[in-house]
């Protein structure tokens, strides 16, 4: 296949990969006030998945100066990996909580979907504000794999992926996945922080 065809041929699958990304990246629900009671039920739901997994992740939020929880679903079409999510960053200080997207688009092989949940540990206060007032963008070097177990969930350790900062990746489902940080971007959402009552959610 010469490389004009194979160009055309990958646009139109990745076409509907970013379709299908984009419709679930953003917490679901009609107004503002769902969206964020939505992410606030992710949020929970996972940490309770974390501190069963890894016990020892409890411990290190609670002393930390806060940690993000993100839910990611990414479609590796052919050559390019796409992924978009939502999630909300919390500090510990003040218990304010921080509305927040995520996007992804990075080079793969493969064809498949992979859906996963990752909790972040900010242990410096200048990294936990800096990645929630300017956003964050981790270049090619962050990786952070997981790689779920025969019993599904699979949940490895910690990874260091910055000064200041570790995460824990895991599958929603338990399906084996080999997921990474890299490529990824992570910002405000306007919407939801624009209506958000002070203190939180």
């Amino acid at each position: 296949m010469n490389r004009p065809l194979v160009l055309i041929v990958a646009a139109l699958l990745v076409a509907p990969a970013i379709s299908i990304v984009g419709g679930c990246a953003s917490a679901k629900g009609s107004s503002a006030q769902e969206k964020r009671a939505y992410t606030l039920r992710m949020r929970d739901a996972a940490l309770a998945e974390l501190y069963t997994q890894a016990p020892e992740a409890k411990q290190k939020i609670q002393n930390a100066a806060g940690y993000g929880v993100f839910s990611s679903i990414g479609t590796n079409i052919i050559f390019v990996t796409t992924g978009g999510g939502f999630g909300v960053v919390h500090d510990n200080t003040t218990g304010k909580d921080t509305y927040m997207k995520m996007g992804e688009l990075g080079v793969g092989i493969g064809i498949g979907v992979t859906d996963f949940r990752a909790v972040f540990v900010f242990y410096d206060e200048h990294v936990l504000n800096t990645f929630i007032r300017d956003g964050w963008e981790f270049g090619g070097e962050a990786q952070a794999i997981a790689q779920a177990g025969d019993q599904g969930g699979g949940v490895t350790g910690a990874e260091n992926i910055h000064s200041g900062m570790e995460v824990y990746q895991f599958t929603k489902n338990g399906i084996a996945l080999s997921a990474s940080v890299s490529g990824t971007k992570y910002w405000k959402d306007g919407y939801l922080n624009s209506y958000a009552r002070p203190g939180g959610g």
